[in-house]
């Protein structure tokens, strides 16, 4: 479906709209912004995730340094930085909007002070939809979004989507529902309200 404003953003209303009806906007390569609705769907369970070894060992190791919502635009552009990618001018302007209004959150990984990693998403109720993950060290995306897993856990959310399911997501663990299983989820998630 063809997103349609006649501004050069997506207000941050009609974002919030698309996301508690279990849609997202992408970017195409006509120029064009869609809203997808998968189905099936990709989700990570909180309640199984776990690093792998080499993860766990940097988690444990404090080599990288982890912060949440400290440079969200950085994080942004960093996702973006890629040959093919869904993030233009329009998604980034539109997020860096939503993560002011409180809704879009960002985990970025520091080794010695530079940012390394990152990982950024939108939360809503007990939902957090993930959106993209970068690193230009190895592990310090993993690590970026270990640590958002256990702050979701911490925090109470109940529902962590990743849209689709792809060869990276599924070596993180996630996993593929249908739609209906991940509306029925999304509803549930809706009951509670942690703060991010």
């Amino acid at each position: 479906m063809t997103l349609t404003t006649p501004e050069a953003t997506i207000p941050v209303a009609v974002l919030l709209d698309g996301y508690a009806k279990g849609r997202f906007p992408m970017a195409h390569d006509d120029g064009q912004l869609y809203w997808h609705d998968p189905d099936p769907r990709a989700v990570f369970d909180l309640t199984s995730l776990v690093p792998d070894a080499r993860t766990a060992r940097h988690l444990r190791s404090g080599r990288f340094s982890i912060t949440i919502n400290k440079v969200f635009a950085d994080v942004i552009q960093h996702c973006a930085d890629r040959r093919e990618t869904w993030i233009d001018e329009r998604m980034r302007v539109s997020y860096i909007a939503l993560h002011h209004a409180g809704h879009a959150h960002s985990v970025e990984t520091w080794d010695n002070g530079r940012l390394v990693g990152g990982i950024y998403g939108v939360a809503l109720g007990g939902a957090f939809f993930g959106e993209s993950m970068f690193a230009s060290v190895n592990n310090a995306g993993k690590v970026a979004f270990h640590s958002l897993v256990q702050h979701l856990r911490e925090r109470g959310f109940m529902l962590f989507d990743t849209q689709y399911l792809n060869p990276f997501s599924a070596s993180l663990g996630a996993m593929e529902v249908p739609r209906r299983a991940f509306r029925l989820a999304l509803k549930k998630a809706f009951t509670v309200h942690p703060q991010f």
